[in-house]
C-alpha cells in the first residue's frame, strides 16, 4: 500500500481518534506559546480542514510526491496558514509543529491497527513520516518566504516614512533626508518627489541632507539622478545641508556638483526658493 494510501485509509478508520489527540497536542502547545494564541474553534477548525484535504488528497493521489498537482489542496491550506500565522506572530518553529505534532496520533492510530504484520506495519509508518515530513517541510519554506515578503514590506513602509515630503509654501517642497542613501531609497525619493510635483503644481524641491552622515561618490550620484529628474519635470532643485565635511568630501572625490544649487542649511535654501518664485514671505 502506497503511503498516501496508507495515511488516507488510516485516517478513515481512526479520524475521530486522531483528531482528538492531534488538537490536544495543537492546544497543549498553543497554551504554552508566549505568542501566536488561537482559540480553541480555530485550531479545531485548522485541524478539521486539513485532515479533510489531507484524506481527500492522500486517497485520490497517484504519487506521494507533495508537489504533484494531487496534493495542490494540501499544499494551498498550508500556505495560508503559513501567511496567516506569519501576521499573527508565530515563530517558524510553532508553525511547523502543527504538522509534525500530527506524527504521534497517526503513529498511535498504526500501532493499534490489529492483524497486521510488524514489517508491514512499520514499512507504512515510516512512508507516512516522509510525507509528513515533506509537508512539514513546505510549510517551513512558506513561512520563510512570507516572513520574508512581510519583512520587506516593512521597511519598504519605512523608508517611505523615512523620506516625508513636506509643502512649505504653495510652489515649494521639500524632502529631509535621514540616515544613508542608497539605490533603493534613493529610487523611493525621486518617486516621492515627482509624484508630489505633479499633484502641487510646485517649482521647487529642496532636498535637505543634514541628517546624512557620509556623502560619497555612489550618494552623490543619487542626488544627481533625483535632480535631473525633476529637472526634467520642469521643477528646480536645491540641495541643502551641505556641511563643511560633506563639501571637502565631493571636493576630494572629484564629484561634479556644480550644476546643482547648494546651500549650507535648510534656512538659506528656503530663502533662495522664495526669492525664485518672487515671494516675500511676512
Amino acid at each position: 500500500m502506497a503511503a498516501q494510501e496508507t495515511i488516507g485509509a488510516l485516517i478513515a478508520r481512526h479520524r475521530e481518534r486522531i483528531q482528538a489527540q492531534w488538537l490536544r497536542e495543537l492546544t497543549a502547545q498553543k497554551t504554552a506559546s508566549p505568542k501566536g494564541r488561537l482559540a480553541s474553534q480555530d485550531i479545531n477548525g485548522q485541524a478539521t480542514e486539513f485532515l479533510d484535504e489531507l484524506t481527500s488528497a492522500a486517497t485520490s493521489a497517484t504519487s506521494n510526491d507533495v508537489s504533484k498537482a494531487e496534493w495542490s489542496g494540501v499544499r494551498g491550506f498550508l500556505e495560508q496558514l503559513s501567511r496567516d500565522r506569519v501576521q499573527a506572530g508565530f515563530t517558524s518553529e510553532e508553525t511547523a509543529t502543527f504538522i509534525f505534532s500530527l506524527k504521534r496520533p497517526v503513529y498511535d492510530a498504526a500501532m493499534s491497527d490489529s492483524g497486521r504484520s510488524s514489517q508491514s506495519t512499520v514499512s507504512d509508518l515510516w512512508a507516512i513520516t516522509e510525507l509528513l515530513d515533506q509537508l512539514g517541510l513546505h510549510t517551513v519554506k512558506t513561512y520563510q518566504r512570507s516572513r520574508e515578503e512581510l519583512i520587506n514590506r516593512q521597511q519598504e513602509d519605512m523608508m517611505e516614512m523615512s523620506t516625508p515630503v513636506i509643502k512649505l509654501w504653495d510652489g515649494i517642497l521639500a524632502i529631509p533626508l535621514i540616515g544613508t542613501l542608497d539605490s533603493a531609497r534613493t529610487q523611493i525619493v525621486m518617486e516621492s518627489l515627482l509624484r508630489r510635483i505633479v499633484e502641487t503644481e510646485s517649482q521647487i524641491a529642496i532636498i535637505d541632507i543634514t541628517g546624512v552622515p557620509t556623502v560619497d561618490t555612489l550618494v552623490a550620484q543619487h542626488l544627481i539622478k533625483t535632480v535631473t529628474a525633476l529637472r526634467l519635470m520642469g521643477a528646480e532643485c536645491i540641495v541643502s545641508g551641505v556641511r563643511p565635511q560633506i563639501a571637502q568630501t565631493i571636493v576630494h572625490l572629484g564629484v561634479d556638483l556644480q550644476n546643482i544649487t547648494t546651500k549650507a542649511n535648510l534656512a538659506d535654501a528656503l530663502a533662495l526658493a522664495f526669492k525664485r518664485i518672487g515671494i516675500s514671505p511676512a
